[in-house]
């Protein structure tokens, strides 16, 4: 090195260091806020009261379990709606992202895509608590009636989520879409 030219050396040295450094820590820390912007959900003008279980509402004085996110909290909460709990759906999605952002989206069936946002992943956090009311014995992630919901990938960062609604039959005129216009 000569005497000119040292001190660019060594800050440049000392940015890729810190930048190295930096990144392997950033990559370890798992982050829960949605990058991707809210797209619009349609959803059917009157939804009639859950049959099934519901959570209880998240309360804010007790922390999460380590290793958990409150984000799915209020999914099927009692007084919600089904756009709420499409939203929330989507806002695991978006927390998945985050967290993986060259994988894209969880992939698979419903049951797949479930374990991964309940643990089955590289980081084993849990977007939502294995034992969450919204999931059914068969491990799938089910709407307020009960009914599965139907994940549809639209590229590496969209899922359209679908819900059957109160009927609980899909392709009828009470069906609950979240999707990205």
């Amino acid at each position: 090195m000569t005497g000119r030219h040292a001190p660019r050396i060594v800050f440049i040295v000392a940015v890729i260091i810190g930048g190295i450094v930096g990144w392997l820590a950033f990559r370890r820390l798992p982050v829960l806020a949605p990058s991707a912007p809210a797209p619009t959900a349609s959803a059917p003008a009157s939804t009639s009261a859950p049959t099934t279980p519901t959570p209880a509402a998240a309360k804010p004085d007790e922390p999460p379990l380590e290793g958990e996110s409150r984000l799915a909290d209020n999914l099927n909460a009692a007084g919600g709606t089904i756009q709420r709990d499409l939203e929330i759906v989507n806002e695991l999605f978006g927390a998945w992202q985050t967290n993986f952002p060259r994988t894209g989206n969880p992939v698979g069936e419903n049951a797949e895509i479930t374990a991964a946002l309940a643990g089955s992943n590289p980081l084993r956090f849990a977007f939502i608590p294995r034992n969450h009311p919204a999931i059914n014995s068969a491990g799938q992630l089910c709407d307020r009636w009960g009914t599965p919901f139907r994940f549809h990938q639209i590229s590496g960062r969209q899922m359209e989520i679908r819900s059957a609604g109160p009927d609980r039959k899909f392709s009828t005129n009470d069906d609950a879409l979240w999707s990205v216009q």
